[in-house]
Formats: structure tokens, sequence, C-alpha cells
């Protein structure tokens, strides 16, 4: 089946900030693979058809500056994208060859969710009915290990159990030693593990064993040649981990399958104001040997509930908002998990860390959170709290001398107290925080009905709950989430997202059986949802709110006010809303609605969240069909953006963020919620 969406990148390899490899390119033949940021993080696959040799991933040649003929790529029939996996079909010489990439983030399992191993899966098959000798090969390389190619690595090759596992690391090992945004791991150790059977060959050699493949359809050791040395830096060792599957004869009547295993040991996963702490999946004591053993062994059963949990999202996608909506929804899922990773805290409670990608590296941001919920609180409203923990940790300690909420706890990796705005005020985020944090508290304790999270974190809520009822409808000048247009004083959305944040104390209140102050806070949002609409009021023109107050003519995406639908306060006019969303559709470009009346660009998130606005399901496509539009036909070539022009269909910036987990808001609103 072929995805009819052309992504502007394709998941491969998805785990976390650190482990996540992408093709950016409409063939998987046409570019290397490479690392979300765009470095090139090489997987290379050749096939040896009747004595030809075909190309079906990557480049034989690593380095641009040498003359080499590529080998013919193989005919790329299809490519599918679903939530959890990536399927291409290749046709040469009479065979099909199917490649299978499957990341198993299952959210109804965290270990397996956070288990750092990708599977990468073949299948051959004769076309014409007549009989085929076949062979696949398969090699990574060092830069999957490193932050340069010019830092040294060391490889070796175990046997473990009835597993190979070829192995490569940087030579200084320093786990959690630097923090940034465009930065790669270069500690821990990546693996290429394949079963010891006998049509499987592995090596550790440089990468002109690919030229021999191609050559001779078989790799040979030269007799007396000297093993290439270690270590080496990656640039001169152009180390290829190699694969050779010897298929042999495959005819019209038979299908032959193989399995390979990506992973990669972090030692140490995310350092947690000043302690270490290790990954999820490490937390009863399990050493790699024996995940990667139960990766293999578990790979039939991983792979039916993926195939299982990817036909049911994408059937509720289609009902919730069409083909488009369910396209884009398969594209996004693996990219918002994978800009997190999960640890548990020093008490044993679920931490899920995200990464700002590209968008200056903060972790655990809360305003990075907030948008990426929807689809958290679908599938596993504990990966909310996850991403909450910290942010109470941190608003609760001397470190933060603030009486709103934190916009994040530090760097990527480090999550060792902001380093955003070196805690000056005007780089904070009052309203923006305080809001976001009471209504991801509200959300996820419907979502399930656990109490008890909010109830230990009640006096914070409180406190931040207060802060929004003295300083949140008309908010002075200050950043909010769209910081990047710059501070702005009275800034209408940010008034809704306080009102929604008063209302949600007030929710919680009433979850934890505290009538009087339930009353109070739904008193309090009310009066301040009926002052909103006096405020956003237009004078000039009556079919849509102003950008911000005392601003006429000007306008602006009201996507906090998805909330109120979503929680069914109903707070704000219905009649409001109805002309929003028309508005909306009426100030549409060929790629969507801009955020607002300022510039051409959009926030994909924010734009599925207005259309989630939107009484009928066909105003909620007409809104966001457009970004599926640009999604297909953007020159941009990198993992999911959520910052885009409009009519250019241009990256303006941001790339693989967790924030994609937006645009499963719709079919948040459209489930409701089990409890009241």
């Amino acid at each position: 089946m072929n995805t009819k969406l052309r992504p502007p990148a394709v998941p491969l390899v998805t785990v976390d900030p650190f482990f996540s490899v992408w093709s950016m390119a409409d063939r998987l033949t046409d570019d290397f693979t490479r690392h979300w940021t765009g470095r090139r993080q090489a997987f290379t696959g050749l096939v040896y058809i009747d004595g030809v040799a075909w190309r079906f991933a990557g480049r034989v040649e690593s380095n641009p500056e040498r003359y080499y003929t590529e080998p013919e790529a193989m005919n790329q029939t299809g490519l599918e994208v679903t939530p959890l996996s990536t399927r291409y079909q290749f046709e040469a010489g009479g065979v099909a060859l199917d490649v299978t990439f499957t990341s198993p983030l299952l959210p109804d399992d965290l270990e397996l969710l956070s288990r750092p191993a990708s599977y990468v899966a073949f299948r051959v098959r004769s076309l014409d009915g007549k009989p085929h000798q076949v062979r696949v090969y398969v090699d990574v390389t060092g830069e999957w290990c490193v932050n340069e190619t010019d830092q040294a690595i060391t490889w070796q090759q175990e046997v473990q159990g009835d597993l190979t596992v070829l192995q490569v690391r940087h030579v200084e090992q320093n786990p959690l030693h630097s923090s940034g945004d465009d930065q790669r791991i270069d500690w821990g150790t990546f693996m290429l593990a394949v079963k010891q059977t006998p049509d499987v060959e592995t090596y550790l050699d440089r990468a002109q064993i690919r030229k021999q493949f191609v050559r001779e359809g078989e790799v040979r050791l030269q007799e007396g040649a000297a093993p290439l040395s270690q270590p080496q830096p990656v640039r001169e060792a152009e180390l290829a981990m190699a694969s050779v599957w010897n298929v042999g004869e495959v005819t019209g009547t038979d299908e032959k399958t193989h399995l390979i295993v990506l992973a990669y040991d972090d030692v140490y996963a995310i350092e947690y104001f000043g302690q270490p702490l290790e990954a999820y999946w490490r937390k009863d004591g399990k050493t790699f040997s024996t995940l990667l053993s139960e990766a293999f062994r578990d790979y039939p059963d991983v792979l039916a509930r993926c195939d299982s949990f990817d036909a049911k999202l994408r059937e509720d996608a289609i009902r919730a908002g069409g083909e488009k909506y369910a396209d884009i929804l398969s594209l996004s899922y693996r990219q918002a998990i994978a800009a997190h990773k999960l640890v548990l805290d020093p008490e044993g409670q679920v931490l899920f860390m995200s990464k700002e990608c590209f968008s200056n590296g903060c972790i655990a941001t809360v305003d990075v959170s907030y948008p990426s919920i929807p689809l958290f609180l679908l599938y596993q409203p504990e990966l909310v709290r996850g991403m909450m923990r910290p942010i109470f940790k941190y608003a609760a300690s001397d470190a933060w001398t603030f009486e709103f909420a934190p916009h994040d706890v530090g760097q990527y990796p480090l999550a060792n107290g902001q380093v955003y705005g070196e805690n000056k005020l005007e780089g904070q985020m009052p309203v923006e925080e305080c809001g976001n944090m009471l209504v991801m508290a509200a959300a996820v304790t419907l979502a399930d009905g656990n109490t008890s999270f909010v109830q230990e974190h009640r006096e914070l809520l409180a406190q931040w709950a207060n802060y929004l009822v003295k300083h949140g409808l008309d908010p002075e000048h200050q950043l909010c989430t769209d910081d990047f247009a710059g501070h702005l004083a009275r800034n209408a959305n940010l008034s809704a997202k306080a009102v929604m944040g008063v209302a949600s104390y007030g929710l919680l209140c009433k979850m934890l059986g505290d009538k009087e102050q339930a009353e109070r806070y739904r008193q309090a949002s009310s009066e301040m949802a009926r002052q909103w609409e006096i405020l956003a009021a237009d004078p000039s023109d009556e079919n849509h709110t102003l950008l911000a107050f005392g601003q006429p003519g000007t306008w602006s995406l009201k996507y906090n006010l998805v909330w109120d639908g979503i929680f069914g306060t109903g707070l704000f006019n219905q009649e409001i809303i109805r002309r929003e969303v028309a508005w909306y559709q009426k100030k549409q470009e060929r790629y969507g609605t801009p955020l607002d009346n300022r510039a051409a660009y959009t926030k994909a998130d924010w734009l599925v969240w207005a259309g989630a606005l939107a009484e009928t399901r066909e105003d909620f496509q007409r809104i966001v069909d457009p970004l599926w539009v640009f999604l297909n036909e953007t020159r941009d070539r990198v993992p999911f953006t959520d910052w885009y022009d409009t009519k250019t269909a241009r990256q303006i910036g941001f790339q693989h963020r967790t924030v994609v987990g937006g645009l499963f808001i719709k079919l948040l609103k459209d489930r409701g919620w089990d409890r009241a």
C-alpha cells in the first residue's frame, strides 16, 4: 500500500532525541539516511540479484569528493508510513524486496516504549515466477555514536547467546558531559544485532567493502591484509558495521524473511538535578544483552500489536477528520514520542523529558509539553504526569524565585535548572506557563480520574491559579509560547489561556471534593470570560476577535479556546467561536491560516487546535487539509516542522518537536472524557 502523502522526511529509527534517524528524500536511495538534525548517520542497503548489484538504501561511496558510479537504484514501488512502521517496497531483476522499519512505541507498554532497539525487517520474493539467486547487504556507520566525525571510535564484535552483535563507541566515554540543541550523543554504544544462522555473515571493516559486494556479490577479507586499526576518527576509519544475508534461491512460490535490530546503550540518559538517571527500561536491573535477546524473541508479537495499534489509530483518525488527517497523524506519532526520554526519578516516579528540538534545546519545556498532550491523554496519561513532575520539583525548590510556573528545567539532557533567559523576568512566560500547567493538570486528571498527583501539588496549582486571577485577564508586556513573534502586551489568546487555567483549577477542586473552592474558581473564570468577550471584540469588525486588546483590525488564531469545548465548561459564547472558525477559513492561504495578522507563517499544532473549534467535520477538514498540502509540497526535507510559511510552504524554523502530539486534539475532543 502506498501512502499518498509525500512526507518531507520519513521516520526510520525513532527512539529518543539522540537515537532518531530519518530518510529526508522521496526515495530511500536518493540520499544517505540522517539524524533528525540533518547530520549523516548512514544506513546503506544493497542487493545482488542473479549477478547484478542494486541499491535500495543510501549510497555506496561515502566520500562526496570521490568519483564513483553508483549501482542502479531499485525501483521504489511503494512507501507506507503508519504510526509505528515505515514500509518500503522495491523491485528489480524480477525480485521484490520489502524493507520495514518499526520502532514499537506502544503507549500501553512503557518498558517497550523505552527500549532503545528498533527493527529493520526484510522480505524477498520472486515477481516473475522464475528462480533468482539473491544476497542482501546492509551496513551502518560509526557516525551513529559521535557528535562530530573527527571524534575517534573503537569497535568490536561479540557473540551474545544466539546473536552476533556489532558494536561501536566513541573512545572517550563521558556520559552526560554536554548539552545543546544541534547535538548528537557521543557516549554509550551503538549496535547492530543479527541472529547467528548459517546464511548470515557479519563484518567490521572500511566502507570499501560495499564496493566489493557490488563487484562480487559477497565480502571476502583479503588474505594477509592488515586489519583496520583502531581507534580512528570516524571520517578516517569510514567504518562499516555490515551484515550479509545469503537469501539463496527464491522462486514464485516462496518468500524469505530476515530481521536485524539497531540498538543504542546510552548508559545514562538524563541528569536530574545533579543525579544521573538510567533509561526506564533498566528499572529492574535488566542488562543490554537481555534486552537484545528479548527484542528478537518478542518481534512477532510486538509487530502484531503495532499493526493492530496502527489500524485502530488510522480508523479513528479517518472518522474524525478524513484520510488526510489520518496521514498527518501517522507521520507525527513517532516524532512526538521520540522527542522525549523516559526515565524514573529517584523516588521511582515516571519522568517523560522532552527536548525542545531546534528551538533552543531546553528540557521538560512547559509550552512544548502543553501542545503535545492530546496524544498522551488519549493513550497514556501517566506520560503527561511525567512531563509535569520536573516542573513541580523545580518550582518548589529554592532555585525558583518567581510566583509563576517555570518555562523549563534546563537544556537536554541536563535537567539541573533553567538556563533559558538566565532566570531574568523578561525571559519568562508568566501567564503562559501558569495556564499551561493548570490545563495540563485538569486534563490529565480528567483522563483517568487519578487525583493523587494534583493533590500532592495542590499548593503550587492554587498559587498559579491565583496568579492568573490577578494577572491573567489583561496580560502585561510579556512572552507567550509563540515567543518567536516577540513580546506582546494585552495578548487576547494568552488571556483566553488564563481564563481556561482558572477554570481548570476549579475543575480540579471539584474532582478533589472541595465544592466551595470549585465554585469560587468557576465563578472567577466565568467573569473573566465575560470580560474577555468585551475586551476581545473588534469594534471595526464583529466577525473576529482581536490579536491584542485595544488594537482594532488585528486578529489571531484563538487556539486556547479549544479546552472550553473539551472540558465542557461552556465559558465562551459559542457564536463568537463560530465566527472565529469562519474567519480562519476566510483568511486561509494555500498552506493554511496564518497564526495572526502580523506574518504569513503559522504553527501546525495551533492550526489543528483552531480547526478543532469547528462544530462540523467538514469545517475541521477545510482548516486542516492545507497542512497535508504543505507536508506534501514543501521543499524543506526535515522531520515534521511545526512553524512554516502559509504562502510558500517554506520552513521558518523548528523540526522534530514533540508539539506534533497536539495534532491528535480532534481525536481527544471526539472521544470526550470517561469521567466528569
